[in-house]
């Protein structure tokens, strides 16, 4: 199902009980699509080790100095 921003904003509590109902519903904004809504299940919810985005950047030599790296990217470019 696709809702507009307009009327996810206008009828919110109808738009939360059509995704109970449905399971996702994708907002537009000016006809293109932006977000999707999806309902929440009764599973436990998920660990943060278990996020897509955790490690994403484990075999990056550079950033294997958590500490190092950060003093060097928080340093100007005229003291490089």
């Amino acid at each position: 199902m696709v809702v507009t921003a307009k009327q996810l904003r206008l009828k919110t509590s109808e738009v939360l009980k059509k995704v109970q109902q449905v399971g996702s519903i994708t907002v537009t904004l000016r006809g293109k699509p932006v977000a999707k809504l999806t309902a929440l299940d009764g599973k436990k919810p998920m660990r943060a080790a278990d996020h897509p985005a955790v490690g994403m950047w484990a075999d990056r030599e550079d950033m294997k100095d958590v500490h190092a790296w950060l003093k060097k990217i928080r340093t100007p470019r005229y003291l490089r």
